[in-house]
C-alpha cells in the first residue's frame, strides 16, 4: 500500500514537473512573442495621425467663409484650446487610470471579462484611450476578434511614440459625438455654437456624455438620459478629485441653453467664389480631390466679405426680379490681382454656372481700349484723327464686303480724334485702326494682357466679336490702372496643412508689360466715356453714370446684340461686369441693356465709400500734359470754349493751335485756312470709303 502512495507521489510529481515546464515554455514563447510584437512595433515606428478633417476656408480678414462638404464636420484643435473641464471629464469617465498605464488597464480588463461572464454577454468595455484613438484612426467599428487584436497593436505603436498628451489632443479630435460633428470644436460649436475652449464645467460634463451613444445620451435626443450622464459623470469627476462635490452640485443646477446647428456650412458667403477656389486648388496648386475635401488644410482667399456683400446686394436691387437675364461680376485689386468679390450668377442654388470664369461672352467695345494701346504703340495719339462716317470695307481676301454700324447710325460725318472716338465708342474709328494696323497686331496685343481665349482673324474683331471670360477682362483692365505691371487673377494667398504647415503662400512679384507712358495715356482717355467735355457728334456712353459717380474713374462699356458689359477702375479697384442671357438670346429691353453700367457703378461707389479719392498718377517720365480742344485735338487757344487737359506719350503731343474759333479784329470769322494734306494712314483707307 505504501508503494502504491510512493509511486502516485511520484508520477504526480512527475505530471506537475511536466505542467511546469510546459507552462514555462509556454510563458517563454508568450514572451518571444510579446518581444516580437513591440519589436515589430519599434520597426514600425510611428503611425501617421492624419485624420479626415474638414478643409477651411477664409476671407481677407480672417473670417472663416465656409467649409469642405463631406457631411462631416471635422476640426483639430490644440489640446491647450480645449476647455480643462471637458478634458478631465472625458478621462474621468472613460479612462480614470489612462496617465498611468501603457495602454492597456489590465484591472479593467478583467473586470469586464468577470462581469461578462456573469451576464453571460458582453455587457462592459474596457477600451482605454489609447484604444479608442487607435479604433478611431485605423479600424472599423464591428466586434470581431481580428479588429481587437489590430486595435491593441496600434495601440502599443501609439504608445510607444507619442506622449500622452498627443494621444489625449487626437482622442478629443477624432470621437464620435452625433449630428455629423467629430471632435470637440465641431461638437462644441454644434451643441453650443461656442469654441470647444469656452465650455464650462456643466457644458463640458453634458458634452462627454456624448460618446458613449449619441443616439443615447445627447441632449438633443433625450435630454432625461443625458442629465442622467452627466450627473454620474460629475460624480466620477469629484470621486477621481478633479472637482469638489460643491461645484459638482453647483453644475448640476446650471441650466444649459442647445444651438443643434452648425455654424458653418457648405455655403455661407460667395458661394461661386469658393467654388473658384476648389477649381484653383486643384488646377493650380494640384491638390487631388480627397486632399481638398478631407485633408484639414486652411485655405486662405482674397476674398473681401463686405465688397462681396456689396456686389450680390447691387445685382439684387438693380435686376428686375422677374427678368431673365444673368450676371457675371469681378472686382480685383490691380496692385496685386487678388480678387476681392465674385458673382457667377443671381442664384447659385438654382445654377451653380459660374459666368464670372466660365462663360465665354463676346466683349464688343470694351476691346477697344486694348486695340487703342496697340495703336499708341504704332505712332497713334489721343489726337489722331480719322473721319467717322457710314463705311464698307472691301477686303481684298475674297472675303465679302464690310459694314459696320455706330450705335443708332449716328456718325461724326466728319474728322474725330481717338479719345473721341473711344468715349463715344465709334465703330469706324476702331475698325479703321484694326485693318491700319493688321489683324494680327490686336490678336497679339491681347495675349499681352493675359487673355487666352481664341480671336478670329476678322475685321469685327475691332469691335468685340470674339469671346472672352469676365475675370480675363478684370485682369487686362488692371494693367491700365496699376501702370503696365503684369498681375495675374488671385484668389488664395495662402493654404495650410492640417499640421499648420505652409504647403502654398502666393508671392507677388510685379512685372513690367505694358509702356508704362501709354498704359497711362490710355487710362486718361478712359476717363472721357464720363466726360461731357468729349461728347463731340454723340453722347460719351458714360453719360447715364455722370450723375452717380462720385470719384475720377476710367473704364468702357461695351455692348453686342446678346452681351452688355462695363469694365472701369480707380487706382484701387478694378471690376468688369456682364450681363446677359445664358442662351445667347438678344437683350431687347431698354432696361436690361444698362443693367451692367448701372451694377458696376453702385458697386464701385459703395465699395470705396469712405476710402481716399485717389487720381491716376502719372509716371516720372514718358508723359506731357497739354490743353487741347476735344473736338479736333489741337492744342486749345484763349478762344476756344472747351478746353480738355489730356496727356501724350512725351514727344507726340500736338504742336499746332486751333484756330476753329480765332476771330478777326473786325469780328469777322477768320479765313479758312486749306486743309492740309492728309496724313499717310488716312489716305489709306479712302478707296473703303
Amino acid at each position: 500500500m505504501e508503494v502504491m502512495t510512493n509511486h502516485g507521489f511520484r508520477k504526480t510529481v512527475k505530471y506537475l514537473r511536466a505542467f511546469i515546464i510546459i507552462s514555462l515554455i509556454g510563458l517563454a514563447c508568450m514572451l518571444i512573442v510579446f518581444l516580437g510584437i513591440l519589436g515589430y512595433a519599434k520597426i514600425l515606428g510611428a503611425p501617421p495621425l492624419a485624420v479626415p478633417q474638414s478643409t477651411l476656408f477664409f476671407a481677407s480678414d480672417g473670417t472663416l467663409i465656409g467649409e469642405s462638404n463631406s457631411g462631416q464636420k471635422r476640426y483639430w484643435v490644440p489640446l491647450e484650446e480645449i476647455s480643462p473641464d471637458l478634458i478631465h471629464a472625458t478621462v474621468s469617465i472613460e479612462d480614470k487610470n489612462f496617465y498611468e498605464h501603457n495602454g492597456f488597464d489590465y484591472k479593467r480588463i478583467i473586470g469586464a471579462i468577470l462581469a461578462d461572464i456573469k451576464a453571460g454577454a458582453k455587457v462592459q468595455g474596457a477600451s482605454t484611450i489609447t484604444q479608442q484613438y487607435a479604433r478611431n484612426l485605423f479600424l472599423e467599428h464591428d466586434k470581431t476578434w481580428s479588429r481587437k487584436l489590430n486595435e491593441a497593436f496600434y495601440a502599443i505603436r501609439i504608445e510607444m511614440n507619442y506622449s500622452k498628451e498627443e494621444i489625449l489632443e487626437g482622442y478629443l479630435n477624432t470621437i464620435y459625438y452625433g449630428n455629423g460633428a467629430y471632435g470637440v470644436q465641431a461638437a462644441s460649436q454644434f451643441y453650443y455654437g461656442k469654441d470647444a475652449s469656452e465650455l464650462s464645467l456643466a457644458e463640458s460634463s453634458m458634452l462627454a456624455g456624448v460618446p458613449k451613444g449619441p443616439s443615447h445620451y445627447s441632449p438633443l435626443e433625450s435630454l432625461e438620459n443625458a442629465t442622467k450622464r452627466q450627473r454620474i459623470i460629475l460624480n466620477s469627476m469629484v470621486e477621481n478629485g478633479y472637482i469638489k462635490k460643491e461645484t459638482s452640485l453647483k453644475a448640476k443646477e446650471t441650466p444649459l441653453t442647445f444651438t443643434g446647428a452648425h455654424p458653418h456650412k457648405r455655403v455661407e458667403a460667395a458661394p461661386y467664389f469658393q467654388d473658384a477656389v476648389r477649381n484653383a486648388l486643384k488646377n493650380q496648386l494640384n491638390l487631388d480631390e480627397r486632399t481638398i475635401e478631407l485633408g484639414g488644410l486652411k485655405v486662405y482667399t482674397t476674398l473681401d466679405l463686405k465688397q462681396q456683400e456689396t456686389a450680390e446686394k447691387k445685382i439684387l436691387e438693380t435686376i428686375a426680379s422677374e427678368s431673365e437675364i444673368q450676371v457675371g461680376l469681378v472686382a480685383m485689386d490691380p496692385k496685386n490681382g487678388h480678387i476681392k468679390a465674385m458673382v457667377g450668377g443671381r442664384n447659385y442654388d438654382e445654377s451653380p454656372f459660374n459666368r464670372a470664369v466660365q462663360a465665354i461672352r463676346q466683349p464688343g467695345s470694351t476691346i477697344k481700349p486694348i486695340l487703342y494701346y496697340a495703336a499708341l504703340n504704332q505712332g497713334f495719339t489721343p489726337s489722331s484723327t480719322m473721319r467717322s462716317e457710314k463705311t464698307t470695307f472691301k477686303l481684298d481676301d475674297g472675303r465679302a464686303e464690310y459694314s459696320p454700324h455706330n450705335f443708332n447710325n449716328k456718325y461724326a460725318d466728319g474728322e474725330i480724334t481717338l479719345a473721341q472716338a473711344l468715349a463715344v465708342s465709334d465703330n469706324i474709328y476702331a475698325v479703321k485702326t484694326h485693318l491700319f494696323m493688321g489683324a494680327k497686331t490686336l490678336i497679339n496685343t491681347v495675349k499681352n494682357f493675359g487673355i487666352s481665349t481664341k480671336m478670329d482673324n476678322v475685321p469685327s474683331l475691332a469691335l468685340g466679336t470674339s469671346g472672352v471670360r469676365v475675370i480675363d477682362m478684370a485682369n487686362a483692365y488692371s494693367l491700365f490702372a496699376n501702370g503696365g505691371k503684369k498681375v495675374e487673377p488671385t484668389l488664395i494667398t495662402k493654404v495650410e496643412d492640417y499640421n499648420g504647415n505652409v504647403i502654398f503662400e502666393r508671392n507677388h512679384e510685379p512685372q513690367k508689360v505694358l509702356d508704362p507712358a501709354k498704359a497711362y495715356v490710355m487710362t486718361q482717355m478712359m476717363t472721357g466715356m464720363f466726360d461731357k467735355k468729349l461728347n463731340g457728334y454723340a453722347k460719351v456712353t458714360g453719360n447715364s453714370l455722370i450723375d452717380d459717380i462720385t470719384r475720377p474713374y476710367a473704364g468702357k462699356s461695351g455692348s453686342t446684340e446678346t452681351d452688355s458689359w462695363m469694365i472701369g477702375f480707380t487706382p484701387q479697384l478694378v471690376t468688369a461686369v456682364w450681363a446677359g442671357h445664358d442662351v445667347g438670346k438678344p437683350i431687347t429691353l431698354t432696361a436690361e441693356k444698362s443693367y451692367a453700367k448701372n451694377i458696376w457703378a453702385r458697386f464701385m461707389e459703395e465699395s470705396l465709400k469712405g476710402k481716399p479719392v485717389k487720381a491716376f498718377a502719372p509716371p516720372k517720365e514718358g508723359v506731357i500734359g497739354v490743353y487741347v480742344n476735344p473736338e479736333n485735338g489741337k492744342l486749345a487757344s484763349k478762344d476756344c470754349p472747351v478746353r480738355r487737359f489730356t496727356y501724350f506719350v512725351a514727344g507726340t503731343e500736338p504742336t499746332e493751335y486751333c484756330t476753329d474759333h480765332l476771330q478777326h479784329k473786325d469780328d469777322k470769322p477768320a479765313k479758312e485756312k486749306q486743309n492740309p494734306k492728309d496724313p499717310w494712314y488716312k489716305r489709306i483707307f479712302k478707296w473703303g470709303a
